[in-house]
């Protein structure tokens, strides 16, 4: 019996490992993708804001250089 827990145990702990670091990464994408997202919505209302703003949104690309 010992030797088969001797056998098994290592597999187990590669296993475990193998799933804490896939959870971590996971984790971490789905956390960047909100955060990404949190920033372009924020982007989008500020590009809304100054296009409706009167002397903004013109067509001239150096106007708020």
């Amino acid at each position: 019996m010992v030797g088969v827990l001797e056998a098994v145990v290592p597999s187990i702990a590669v296993g475990l490992i193998f799933w804490l670091a896939m959870r971590f990464v996971v984790r971490a994408d789905r956390n960047e993708r909100t955060a990404m997202a949190a920033l372009e919505a924020q982007e989008d209302r500020e590009r809304a804001a100054n296009s409706a703003a009167p002397g903004r949104g013109g067509s001239d690309p150096t106007e708020n250089v």
